[in-house]
């Protein structure tokens, strides 16, 4: 068995540079930490670059790891790289899985997530975590939204950055407009919207757009949009957080898809 890799090894030293989101733009790679997140990205091929772990991992994942040549590392050097509390002893060094606006909308998307400038890491991965598990065909990250390689992004997806198609794209208006432009109704989930959740036909292709964490959506974005939709509060509760208010909106579209 050859000898684990300490934390002063150069290979480590490289690719614990891509914690920086710099590092990570400039060679186009960052880490997948966790089994969850190694198991997405080998399912996708040509991602993963490298494969570390600790031999404790590389036993209790033998399923995962299995066939995948894995560079061994001690304990010292596995906590270098991640940046979770507890490390699970496995991190892939990855490329990167987003695709151009054009291709994502050319697929005939039946159900999009458009989050405009959400800063969020945690909010960012969970919406592409629900997108994924609300059977959604996309999701794109507009505007100034936070870098979905960041670590603590990578590991809220759990798995599901690798799962479905994400564009980066820097104007959420013309994020809209692709979308409109291929048959989309966009609907903006806006608290003051004029038409209620509840009364919403949602049956058709569509695409939700979502507003940045503390202000929600600029009103000039939100009229770009096809509707306003607001989700009711019937309770004394002031108002739904982004992820939550991402996850009933999808899974409503979801539901009348289904009907």
């Amino acid at each position: 068995m050859s000898t684990p890799l300490a934390v002063g090894n150069s290979r480590v030293k490289e690719a614990r540079k891509l914690s920086r989101r710099s590092v990570r733009t400039e060679r186009r790679l960052f880490l997948a930490d966790g089994p969850k997140a190694v198991e997405g990205a080998l399912s996708v091929a040509g991602c993963v670059v490298e494969v570390f772990a600790t031999a404790q991992a590389r036993e209790q994942h033998a399923a995962l790891l299995a066939g995948v040549e894995v560079t061994l590392v001690d304990d010292r050097a596995m906590d270098s790289l991640s940046d979770s509390v507890s490390p699970a002893g496995v991190v892939a060094v990855c490329r990167p899985v987003d695709a151009p606006l054009e291709r994502v909308v050319e697929a005939a998307p039946r159900l999009l997530a458009i989050c405009a400038d959400v800063r969020d890491p945690g909010n960012a991965g969970t919406v592409i975590r629900t997108a994924d598990a609300a059977g959604a065909d996309g999701v794109v990250l507009a505007g100034q939204s936070v870098d979905p390689y960041n670590a603590k992004t990578v590991r809220a997806t759990v798995g599901s950055l690798f799962h479905l198609p994400l564009a980066l794209e820097p104007d959420p208006v013309a994020a809209v407009r692709a979308a409109q432009h291929r048959g989309l109704t966009v609907l903006a989930a806006d608290g003051a919207g004029e038409v209620d959740l509840f009364d919403a036909d949602l049956t058709g292709p569509t695409a939700w757009l979502f507003g940045n964490e503390a202000w929600g959506l600029p009103d000039e974005l939100a009229a770009v949009a096809d509707h306003r939709v607001a989700i009711p509060i019937l309770g004394r509760a002031e108002s739904l957080n982004l992820s939550t208010a991402a996850a009933v909106c999808l899974y409503a579209s979801a539901r009348a898809q289904r009907s």
